[in-house]
């Protein structure tokens, strides 16, 4: 199996203040090491695309979708895939990257799109998944604001329906999550509170799932990263969303 992992990195710019002086330093970090390295160690081929690339690598063509068996989109929100830099800054007509992304679906493509601070809508809103073409697609109803669910004392998702996409007993303690609902024509496997937290479906030809809460920190609690099911969680997920 072959997909495309999108997301999972971001550059933190920080002021040090000592006193009357202050200095400013930059880094980079990616969050799905670990997650993309259980995946390799399953079978799957990942090819991985840092956030910031997709402003200029994303590909541009169905043909170059359908190079994978799915797409794994995660903390990364709609604004990086809408303003490409050929659009937002020399203005040129482009593919629209999600109409392409929810034609490859239709015609049998796989889509997981897992929580954090900037997928589905996220922190302030600013994801906005629900206002494109993507909400059709993905098995879930999002919020029309800020849909975090912050829960610092943790809690553990509880199995709302049988399946072997949740059937691993006690699950481990996560740290929040984005508030979905699960569509009418699709199946909530895990749930708290009322809020869907893994929901599957499929759109088209294509297969469709959602993971509300978050693959890696700050959500993705240590318990939850050293969890003994951790790396068969995100490989069966992963692999259930390819066509037979």
């Amino acid at each position: 199996m072959k997909i495309l992992f999108v997301g999972e990195s971001w550059v933190v710019h920080m002021i040090h203040t000592k006193g009357y002086d202050s200095f400013t330093s930059t880094k980079y970090e990616e969050g799905a090491t670990y997650l993309l390295s259980c995946l390799r160690k399953e079978g799957i081929e990942v090819t991985y695309m840092p956030a910031h690339e997709v402003q200029v690598r994303f590909p541009q063509s169905l043909e170059e979708l359908k190079a994978y068996d799915a797409i794994v989109i995660s903390d990364v929100g709609a604004n990086t895939f809408l303003l490409q830099n050929p659009t937002f800054y020399q203005m040129q007509i482009i593919p629209n990257a999600l109409d392409n992304i929810k034609q490859y679906v239709e015609e049998g493509g796989g889509l997981l799109m897992v929580g954090g601070y900037l997928t589905f809508m996220g922190i302030e809103g600013k994801a906005n998944y629900t206002n494109t073409v993507l909400a059709e697609v993905l098995p879930v109803i999002m919020q029309s604001g800020d849909d975090r669910v912050e829960m610092p004392s943790g809690f553990s998702p509880v199995i709302a329906k049988e399946h072997p996409l949740a059937g691993y007993g006690e699950w481990p303690k996560l740290l929040g999550y984005n508030k979905l609902a699960a569509k009418t024509d699709a199946e909530e496997l895990l749930s708290h509170n009322g809020d869907a937290i893994l929901t599957v479906g499929t759109y088209g030809k294509g297969r469709t799932a959602a993971f509300a809460s978050d693959c890696s920190p700050h959500w993705g609690s240590t318990e939850f990263m050293e969890w003994e099911h951790y790396s068969a969680f995100w490989s069966n997920l992963v692999k259930s969303l390819k066509q037979v």
